[in-house]
């Protein structure tokens, strides 16, 4: 049987793709006001600024490729279960080809139901854009994304694959934006922790730090976990 590999990412993994990230200098938020594009009172006070804000992402996105960290993940899969449990919106980890992808804070190509949150569309390449009179299904619908001031409703799922890891890696974060970065506390004692990043945070004793990006730490990754033969 193989072993469990749980992997949690952040803005760092597809920065080599050329997906804007927020925190960084020039990112995103140097850009925008966070509260006025990202969070339940700004959607609130100005849908259609919103819509227009993840309307762009989109068109940024589909013209991204998957780079070589995000391929080196799926490679990992023929020697492990490998889970993937990631901060990003973007689709990067599925056009890469990773089966098991969960998303902490929701997915920039969906949109869901303004009334009914189990409603979760797909949008398509060429059908990117949304408003707030944009309706499917009989729904007007908001971007599906976890905006601040809400609840992250894949948190408790993604602490069952954090407790369930036999190795667990961190990739491209600042561990400080929860309760993602809590995740590194709920695997078990004894389990071997791989954390990548050029600017790496403070992390506990016992983790084994790749201060590289993305795709050069994943490629230094598979030749530590690379079983023996």
């Amino acid at each position: 049987m193989k072993k469990k590999l749980v992997i949690s990412t952040g803005a760092g993994m597809s920065a080599e793709s050329g997906i804007a990230t927020f925190r960084d200098s020039g990112g995103l938020w140097d850009k925008y006001p966070v509260m006025e594009v990202a969070s339940a009172d700004g959607f609130a006070r100005n849908p259609k600024l919103v819509h227009e804000f993840y309307n762009q992402r989109r068109r940024e996105l589909v013209n991204a490729k998957p780079n070589a960290g995000h391929i080196g993940l799926v490679d990992l899969e023929q020697w492990y279960d490998t889970y993937i449990i990631t901060q990003n919106v973007d689709n990067l980890h599925e056009r890469a080809g990773s089966k098991n992808v969960l998303h902490l804070h929701g997915e920039l190509m969906k949109v869901r139901a303004i009334d009914d949150e189990t409603k979760v569309y797909e949008l398509k390449p060429d059908a990117l854009a949304t408003t707030p009179d944009t309706v499917i299904d009989g729904h007007r619908v908001r971007p599906h994304i976890v905006f601040f001031q809400e609840a992250v409703p894949n948190i408790e799922p993604a602490i069952e694959l954090a407790q369930e890891a036999d190795v667990f890696v961190v990739i491209g974060t600042s561990l400080n934006v929860y309760p993602a970065a809590s995740l590194l506390h709920f695997v078990r004692k004894g389990v071997p922790v791989y954390y990548i990043d050029p600017n790496p945070a403070a992390v506990p004793q016992g983790v084994t730090v790749l201060k590289m990006k993305a795709s050069e730490g994943v490629a230094k990754l598979a030749e530590l976990l690379k079983p023996k033969s």
